[in-house]
């Protein structure tokens, strides 16, 4: 058995971003990957089954990089609307940052890869917002309503934000950034 090269896994996986992003998962061959990673297509194999195991492994990856970037500086003694909001600016800090990882994730959301998925791989990291939100409702300062609604007008204003396809040429002045979480909070609060 061969042994597993970080740095050759990591290109792999920045290597799927980039060939997914740029043609698309239908289009997407192995050997694309492995020749934009400088890598043989044989060595695909000694990380990943096939190639759809190595997508559903990169988009697992992401959404629990983008819940540990959510949770820095979490505090659950402070208030719901507090940690909400930190959470919330974390991620689109993140989400700024790593716009090539969201336009993966968005992608992979709306196929039929993300039918596959393993959620209880990724729904931990993202619990303790989960609980922060509970919290809201029990304490009636959210609304209480289906948690996917609340994901849905909370979360998800966050994504489309940070996506530059519906945004475009949008530059974010922190002000904004500070109105967009007040809007995103405005809809979720009682």
């Amino acid at each position: 058995m061969r042994v597993k090269d970080e740095a050759k896994q990591k290109a792999l996986r920045e290597a799927t971003i980039k060939v997914v992003n740029q043609i698309g998962f239908a289009s997407s061959s192995v050997a694309k990957i492995a020749k934009e990673a400088g890598i043989s297509p044989a060595t695909l194999y000694v990380y990943h089954k096939d190639k759809d195991e190595l997508l559903c492994d990169i988009y697992t990856d992401i959404k629990i990089e983008l819940a540990r970037a959510m949770m820095t500086g979490f505090d659950h003694s402070q208030p719901v609307r507090d940690i909400l909001k930190r959470m919330w600016l974390n991620g689109f800090r993140y989400l700024i940052k790593h716009r090539h990882y969201l336009s993966f994730i968005d992608q992979f959301a709306n196929s039929p890869f993300f039918d596959v998925v393993d959620m209880s791989r990724i729904e931990p990291h993202f619990e303790p917002l989960i609980r922060v939100i509970q919290r809201g409702i029990e304490q009636k300062i959210i609304k209480d309503v289906h948690p996917e609604l609340l994901k849905v007008f909370a979360v998800r204003p966050m994504m489309t934000l940070a996506n530059q396809r519906q945004c475009g040429g949008f530059a974010f002045s922190e002000e904004h950034i500070e109105e967009a979480f007040r809007m995103a909070w405005d809809a979720i609060r009682l």
